[in-house]
């Protein structure tokens, strides 16, 4: 007895498609919010970059004995 495989590219080879494993819209809003994430880390990272480069180092500790 030969066993055969199912042909490639039919339904089969992508069974999350449209059974609630893979949804675009989803996907498309979990992306949306990471993008808006990566955009607000990155605007603080900046304005912490300023305000670094606009205060002046301050004076080194000494200690006095």
């Amino acid at each position: 007895m030969k066993h055969r495989r199912p042909h490639r590219g039919g339904p089969r080879c992508a069974p999350h498609v449209g059974h609630g494993r893979f949804n675009r819209e989803t996907w498309l809003e979990r992306l949306e919010q990471y993008q808006r994430d990566l955009e607000q880390e990155t605007a603080d990272v900046a304005d912490l970059i300023r305000r670094l480069k606009d205060t002046p180092p301050a004076e080194p500790a000494t200690t006095t004995v």
